[in-house]
């Protein structure tokens, strides 16, 4: 498949590790360098079972973007595949998800029934995508006002700012990059 990424990806992000300037301030977390913020609270999620951290969260006046970074060739994308595969299991769980254009490119739209302390309401979703050079940084936009255009820039540019640190290990693609949690000197 071919990559999936916006022509001024190299002027706007997201970026490569080895397209931002040493001295520009950026936390390491391994696979994923985030560009401190304010207003930004950044959280890693871990699955329960490996104990391993799987993404990170960046919340923004009460809005999240969750990012994950995954191995990928030099040649072939990920993110059509991916998204028609998200798309392809939502609308089988009967949630509705839907492919169209955002301002990085092909997206996802996508509405899930979810129950909360007994109540069931719809979530609203979206998710973006870039291929870039060896990897595939995907990224999940939700809260309350996701589909304001002024929230939705701001969240882009949060997962613009983000910087993918592929490494040289050999890895298939479609594996998730390693996440570690930035050490006290840094």
């Amino acid at each position: 498949m071919a990559k999936l990424e916006p022509a001024d990806r190299l002027e706007l992000g997201p970026f490569d590790v080895s397209e931002i300037g040493v001295l520009t301030p950026y936390l390491d977390f391994g696979s994923l360098r985030i560009s401190p913020q304010p207003g930004i609270t950044i959280k890693a999620d871990v699955d329960e079972n490996s104990k391993r951290i799987v993404s990170l969260s960046l919340e923004l006046d009460g809005h999240r973007l969750q990012v994950q970074a995954f191995a990928a060739t030099k040649s072939d994308g990920l993110w059509e595949m991916t998204m028609n595969a998200i798309a392809k299991g939502i609308n089988e769980q009967n949630g509705l998800a839907e492919i169209a254009q955002g301002v990085l490119g092909p997206e996802l739209r996508v509405q899930t029934s979810v129950t909360e302390n007994g109540k069931r309401f719809l979530r609203e979703s979206r998710f973006v995508g870039v291929d870039g050079p060896r990897w595939f940084l995907r990224g999940v936009l939700t809260g309350p006002e996701i589909y304001q255009p002024t929230t939705y820039i701001k969240l882009v540019n949060l997962y613009r700012s983000v910087a993918v640190n592929r490494g040289e290990t050999a890895l298939p693609p479609g594996e998730l990059l390693p996440i570690t949690l930035p050490t006290a000197n840094e």
